[in-house]
């Protein structure tokens, strides 16, 4: 079964499926030309004249693919325009070519001449007028052909992709919305301010405000797709704040948020969020030895970087594989789908520390003065 499975790969993987393609493509090709299927089946397989036709797979086969995963690739998709229309062009030349010397290799097999088998003599004029009549509109049309399959293809993964993402950000928004900001979470910060109030009626108001704010990030202000940064750093401190309120007073917790964060760059809503809880979710619970979080968020130029890392206790293996709630998987997921080829996410885990360490490259966001002014 595993080998059935191998070979099936190799097969996958080499394209050997577009064999048979090319051959009943240049089988019906012939068979419209000389009207008779069997006719056609008897030139291409069973006579001399195969060679012909093997020519005519071949070499404009290999300008197909020479112009799909080469010139289109590194010209095409590059903007070079004229060197990549210059290349094709050469290519299906060259091809057109090539194919002339399987007219000449079925002739002599048949013990004939090119002359009396195809009716055109060995001079320059002739052979341009063959090439230009026969095998250069037969590899021109192969082209076109592949051409348009491939953009046809491209097209539909390219709406198979968005269709995917949508799915993907309306889970992922529903995810979030019932495991970011759960029931658990909720009362017992509700409980710690509670008894703040009649313990230090000052700090109780301080740790209001920031519930208050928390509840206005997560209802009013992360419904868009990006949001500025200094907004999800706020948010992420009035998180870390009541979160120390719930947490064992050995806990130590260190965290460091670049001041300079600026208004003008956005980041996906709640996509450092997870890492943060995931932190005091499984932060080690030591009576007798050290508990701490550390965490780091700097800006570089347009790049955002973060370190976080938790102790942990030697019998927690939780952590790596329930992550935030929603799974490792997940997350990594919805970075993909959100950050492709813009992100870089590190996960190392030891019997001592959980650390993570993430990279994002920020967007620009241009905030209408109409949202500036809601948000003041």
């Amino acid at each position: 079964m595993a080998f059935a499975q191998s070979k099936q790969n190799w097969f996958i993987r080499y394209k050997l499926y577009h064999i048979p393609f090319w051959i009943v493509y240049d089988y019906l090709l012939w068979a419209l030309k000389v009207d008779s299927a069997t006719e056609a089946a008897k030139h291409m397989f069973l006579s001399v004249y195969f060679f012909k036709s093997f020519f005519y797979v071949i070499f404009p086969t290999f300008a197909v693919y020479l112009n799909l995963y080469f010139l289109v690739p590194k010209y095409l998709a590059a903007g070079r325009y004229a060197i990549y229309l210059t290349y094709l062009l050469l290519s299906i030349i060259v091809a057109s070519v090539l194919i002339v010397p399987g007219y000449y290799i079925s002739a002599w097999l048949a013990g004939s001449t090119v002359e009396k088998s195809f009716g055109f003599t060995t001079n320059f004029k002739n052979l341009y007028e063959l090439i230009k009549e026969e095998p250069f509109r037969y590899t021109l049309a192969i082209t076109t052909l592949a051409m348009s399959i491939k953009l046809a293809k491209n097209w539909i993964e390219t709406q198979r992709k968005q269709r995917l993402l949508e799915k993907e950000k309306l889970e992922t928004e529903l995810k979030f919305l019932k495991y970011q900001f759960n029931p658990h979470f909720l009362f017992n910060s509700i409980n710690s301010i509670f008894f703040l109030i009649h313990k230090n009626p000052d700090m109780a108001s301080a740790s209001l405000a920031k519930f208050s704010e928390l509840l206005r990030h997560q209802l009013y202000e992360s419904n868009d797709s990006v949001i500025p940064l200094n907004k999800e750093m706020a948010y992420l401190e009035n998180f870390i704040g009541l979160e120390k309120l719930r947490q064992s007073p050995n806990l130590v917790t260190t965290f460091n948020i670049d001041e300079g964060c600026s208004s003008s760059l956005g980041v996906a809503p709640f996509i450092l969020m997870t890492f943060v809880e995931n932190a005091f979710k499984h932060v080690s619970k030591h009576k007798d030895g050290p508990n701490w979080i550390k965490m780091d968020i700097l800006v570089d130029s347009m790049t955002l970087k973060m370190d976080i890392a938790n102790s942990r206790a030697d019998n927690d293996s939780r952590q790596a594989i329930h992550y935030g709630g929603i799974g490792l998987k997940n997350v990594q997921r919805r970075l993909d789908l959100l950050y492709p080829g813009q992100h870089q996410l590190s996960i190392h885990q030891t019997t001592e520390e959980f650390k993570v360490k993430l990279e994002l490259q920020l967007a620009e966001v241009n905030l209408s003065p109409a949202h500036e002014f809601i948000n003041l």
